[in-house]
């Protein structure tokens, strides 16, 4: 793992709660600007008195494991493979192998190679054996295995998101009982944090009943937080003093961005709070600055900085996170315009469109969305009325191409983004 060097000796500072606090939009036909949200303080003590390196603690992400760390420092894990024996074999006889997990498409047959230890929630490591558990080495070979996966086009997203979700809850479980919190290991959650955030952007586009959909979907942002907050709890127990991680910057943004979710039903650590325990070279990297400028943008309502920054400075992971709002800053945007626009003078569509950096046949689509209609003015440009009295907020499930630079972001980004952990261990 590369570190960098800044000039300033770096602060000591502790990791973050994986919970998002929670706040209340107004509605925006009504207002001219968004309100802001208002975050809730956490009622948690921070030790200042220590200045020394943070003494490694165990990383506890997932409550239904019953824990006795007493005996977990003492267990080292011996598994040579990506699955225990005995559960492949128990698996093989029950019929409970995943697709990926068959040989030559076999339900009752799997290999060393292909079937991967699953998620289990009531394990209790008073009676777990070395055995049972893979050491960092395997676990990383596993991770890798499964991030392969995801290149696959044989099978749908869903399919392949529900496999590897349980299997990585699994490595992350393998990890916190034999508490091992070295730089490898932020490698890997780092590949961990880019699929559940990847993950965030994919599931939007998959197709099946909206309620199914909703619950994968809940799930994966709760996995998203709780490994985020262990990923920064490694940076801190790893960290030299005049030292940051590589990429380090990007992954603490994506938690400012998170807040873009007013409808967050958790309670966390206020803003405000979180910064003042980040180093001046990290709240001062460019990657923090982006956030900082879009949720301010976002809760200004200034849609005009909200998607330029975007566009000039998002990284795919970035947008990923902020991308379900995109939709919801241009139904504002239409809103204010309607409102506050001349009515003896249109507002020319091709001018929006640059504005909200979308297509002009896709903005004339979300206008009628939106129950406003459009027009041609006396030389046959589309232009948006104003003062018209129709509008609403287009329903859930308006589909149209988010930025025309997208794709040729994800295809330049996607291969690398997955292996550039890897490649700065």
């Amino acid at each position: 793992m590369w570190r960098n060097h800044p000039t300033e000796s770096y602060s000591n500072y502790s990791g973050i709660s994986s919970s998002l606090s929670s706040s209340t939009y107004s509605n925006f036909s009504s207002q001219t600007k968004w309100q802001r949200i208002s975050n809730k303080s956490m009622s948690r003590e921070i030790n200042h008195s220590s200045v020394c390196r943070p003494y490694r603690v165990p990383l506890m992400e997932d409550d239904s494991t019953d824990r006795d760390y007493t005996t977990a420092q003492s267990i080292v894990g011996t598994c040579p493979i990506m699955c225990p024996e005995k559960e492949r074999i128990q698996r093989e006889g029950l019929r409970d192998l995943a697709i990926f997990e068959r040989l030559n498409g076999n339900p009752r047959k799997s290999s060393s190679s292909l079937a991967v230890k699953k998620f289990c929630r009531t394990i209790s490591l008073k009676e777990i054996q070395a055995s049972d558990l893979r050491p960092l080495s395997v676990l990383e070979d596993t991770l890798d295995h499964l991030m392969k996966l995801l290149e696959s086009s044989d099978h749908s997203f869903l399919l392949l998101h529900d496999f590897i979700f349980d299997r990585i809850r699994s490595i992350r479980q393998d990890i916190s009982m034999q508490n091992i919190n070295n730089d490898q290991v932020i490698c890997m959650y780092q590949k961990m944090v880019r699929f559940y955030v990847t993950s965030h952007h994919k599931l939007r586009r998959c197709e099946g009943d909206s309620t199914t959909l909703s619950s994968i979907h809940h799930l994966n942002m709760e996995q998203l937080t709780k490994c985020l907050g262990s990923l920064y709890n490694l940076y801190d127990m790893n960290r030299n003093f005049e030292s940051i991680f590589d990429n380090e910057a990007e992954f603490r943004s994506l938690y400012v961005l998170l807040h873009l979710d007013s409808q967050s039903n958790s309670a966390g650590e206020s803003l405000s709070l979180w910064f003042s325990r980040l180093s001046s070279f990290i709240i001062s990297s460019k990657e923090m600055c982006f956030a900082r400028t879009v949720l301010r943008s976002f809760r200004m309502g200034n849609f005009w900085r909200f998607f330029h920054t975007i566009a000039s400075e998002s990284t795919y992971m970035q947008f990923c996170i902020i991308e379900p709002f995109i939709l919801e800053v241009r139904a504002h945007a239409l809103a204010c315009i309607n409102s506050s626009g001349y009515k003896l003078h249109p507002y020319p569509l091709r001018t929006l469109s640059n504005i909200l950096m979308i297509g002009e046949l896709d903005l004339e689509s979300f206008c009628n969305a939106s129950g406003l209609q459009t027009s041609h003015d006396d030389v046959g440009n589309k232009v948006l009325p104003t003062k018209q009295t129709g509008f609403s907020h287009p329903k859930g499930g308006f589909q149209c191409n988010v930025f025309s630079w997208l794709e040729l972001l994800k295809k330049d980004v996607r291969q690398s983004e997955f292996s550039s952990a890897s490649d700065s261990c």
